[in-house]
């Protein structure tokens, strides 16, 4: 097992680019090469030990065995383990932008808050944040169809606007509340959101499953009422309880499922 550690020495006005830096590419690399690597800064590169003191410990034979640690204030740090296969990244602090975009292994834990586009366009992988996401968790890119496709992201706080959005696969749980729009354009998978949600999940979505134990405080139009289904079975997982089961967006003729805890949501009955 290989531990290569990241201590900041400086932060930087402009965000750090990291994309380069992720276990597939930095697996057989020692300190020296660290110490020579420049890092993305804007439309520049510069030295990455003026910003963080790497440390170098053990040996790997494939991306599989390394464990980055990033220590610091990486709140201008972007790009952290995008499109990374293998390997393991924590990283100590709340983290810039697409944090894990299409990434398609491995593991990420965010020990903090992320920026917006965390985990967007993954295809595989175990991506977790142990405090909250801003917009467009597990979405698609600007102008693409296809946001997320395979993988798992878990969030322990609460969620912004249009989680999931363009959502064709893998999962998502919110343990917190969550914004506006959530599985907007969504075809499949499944979101699981613990707290409250103001409006509008589900819009325009094909297929898949939301699935709400809070408080779902103003309904889309778009949803036919099927049943209320005691103790379900929903992408596989048991839930306990009663929960009321809608069917659509029928404006775009959706077979999706909405899943209401019936009894935080009486008024929908």
């Amino acid at each position: 097992m290989k531990n290569i550690t990241f201590n900041q020495k400086k932060t930087s006005t402009i965000a750090l680019e990291f994309d380069e830096l992720i276990p597939d590419e930095v697996y057989t690399w020692e300190k020296s090469d660290f110490d020579k690597y420049m890092v993305p800064i804007g439309n520049s590169r510069f030295p990455l030990s003026d910003y963080f003191d790497v440390e170098v410990e053990g040996s790997a034979e494939s991306p599989a065995e390394v464990i980055m640690t990033l220590n610091g204030d990486l709140g201008r740090v972007k790009y952290i383990g995008s499109k990374m296969t293998d390997g393991h990244i924590v990283a100590n602090s709340s983290v810039d932008l697409h944090c894990g975009a299409e990434m398609s292994g491995g593991s990420i834990t965010i020990n903090g808050n992320a920026e917006s586009y965390v985990g967007r366009e993954m295809t595989g992988g175990e991506l977790e944040i142990t405090g909250n996401v801003k917009e467009f968790c597990g979405a698609s890119y600007i102008g693409d169809w296809r946001g997320m496709t395979g993988g798992i992201i878990t969030v322990h706080g609460n969620a912004g606007k249009q989680l999931g959005e363009c959502l064709t696969g893998g999962q998502i749980h919110v343990k917190g509340n969550c914004d506006i729009l959530a599985g907007i354009h969504m075809s499949k998978g499944f979101i699981q959101i613990d707290g409250n949600v103001p409006r509008s999940p589900g819009g325009q979505m094909l297929n898949g499953d939301i699935l709400i134990n809070g408080t779902l405080a103003m309904f889309l139009e778009g949803f036919d009422q099927e049943e209320i289904v005691s103790n379900p079975t929903v992408s596989g997982k048991q839930f306990n309880g009663k929960y009321i089961k809608f069917t659509g967006d029928i404006i775009r003729n959706g077979k999706g499922s909405l899943w209401l805890n019936a009894e935080k949501n009486r008024h929908l009955l």
